[in-house]
């Protein structure tokens, strides 16, 4: 099959890694993908986080920058369509985002197939925490967006409800969670010996509750865990002030910004991955990763995650209201090497036995373009 990528991502991140491993998926399949998106992410290095077009977009108006980007649709679309026109797609396969209509368009010219992945729903986001202006422009073209597509592909059940209620068909969507490519990932080996170290790993931010599980390893002199945070974000800056300030910063290593290839090594050396808190219609990439490298995960006990997790078979599922259930987890795994190793088994044992793989993924939106 001939599949036309279609995405507006600019900075390289998690939604970068989800788009790469699928398009990796689908190629290890046979089919032949075009990738069409802005210029500066085929010109970026991971971590990069949107180039000068994006700092442009940040520092403008909110009204202003939500006008270009609408305006941005015009040159994409016209890269669209002279795509379409030479590459002749059997599907046009999008990475749904805010104020992006040109592949609905371009779809609805040439006739072609159409899906549409979506990640969270992004009107609802950016009015909450970006500062949405154009709120009423935004969710028309949401919608519009959504009826187009002849598959709206939701990665967890939580966000297909939402993408129903703000006006989605129901019988086109399709319930796709993320994924891991498992070939990345040796089969664990696990030391119970040794005392259990913890980490994360991800964009970090102030809800992640990092700063939680550093006041509680000062706190607790009883358990002296070492503490890894691998990733970039806003928060770090704190953290590392927290560490100092609390006279643990030998404790807690600041991995920074690790290579794709360097993660698997990474969580190798993780035995209790923590995922503190999550937006809650979202299906967390690292969850997937600490599965697949067969990390103990604490998590919080809610119905995005519970979709891929189930608490005491493969995770320990914490009350998100609990400001004291997640070090009570982590010192419930410190202290029994053995739950931490069948946590450890059945994680990697669900990866590969839904599976959560790319793979999988690319398989089932193929088979569902095939369909007559």
């Amino acid at each position: 099959m001939k599949i036309l990528y279609s995405h507006r991502i600019q900075s390289r991140d998690g939604q970068s890694v989800h788009l790469e491993d699928l398009i990796a998926a689908f190629r290890r399949a046979g089919h032949e993908v075009l990738v069409v998106g802005p210029g500066a992410y085929a010109a970026s290095r991971f971590g990069d986080s949107g180039g000068a077009a994006g700092a442009l977009r940040r520092l403008l108006p909110a009204a202003i920058g939500e006008l270009a980007e609408l305006a941005y649709n015009l040159p994409a679309f016209w890269r669209l369509w002279r795509a379409v026109r030479t590459f002749r797609p059997d599907l046009i396969y999008e990475r749904y985002n805010l104020f992006f209509l040109a592949g609905a368009w371009a779809a609805r010219l040439c006739r072609c197939r159409y899906f549409v992945e979506v990640n969270s729903p992004l009107a609802d986001e950016r009015a909450q925490h970006g500062g949405l202006r154009l709120q009423a422009v935004a969710r028309a073209g949401e919608r519009a967006v959504w009826r187009a597509a002849d598959r709206v592909f939701a990665v967890t059940r939580v966000l297909g409800d939402i993408l129903v209620a703000e006006g989605a068909p129901a019988d086109r969507i399709t319930i796709t969670p993320n994924g891991v490519d498992i070939g990345r990932f040796p089969e664990p080996d696990r030391a119970a010996a040794h005392t259990p170290v913890l980490g994360f790993i991800g964009f970090v931010r102030p809800w992640h509750g990092l700063d939680l599980i550093i006041d509680d390893m000062a706190r607790d002199s009883t358990l002296p865990l070492d503490l890894v945070i691998a990733g970039t974000g806003p928060a770090l800056p704190d953290l590392r002030a927290r560490a100092a300030a609390l006279g643990i910063e030998n404790r807690v290593r600041f991995a920074g910004l690790v290579d794709r290839e360097a993660v698997p090594a990474l969580l190798a050396g993780i035995d209790i991955a923590l995922q503190p808190a999550s937006v809650a219609y979202a299906s967390p990439l690292k969850l997937f990763e600490y599965m697949a490298a067969g990390c103990a995960i604490v998590a919080p006990d809610q119905p995005n995650i519970r979709e891929v997790l189930t608490h005491e078979r493969n995770a320990l599922l914490v009350d998100p209201g609990d400001r004291a259930a997640l070090w009570r987890a982590v010192r419930r795994l410190a202290a029994d090497p053995a739950l931490r190793g069948r946590l450890s088994r059945a994680a990697r044992a669900e990866v590969l036995s839904h599976p959560y793989l790319w793979d999988e993924n690319a398989a089932r939106i193929i088979a569902l373009a095939t369909r007559s």
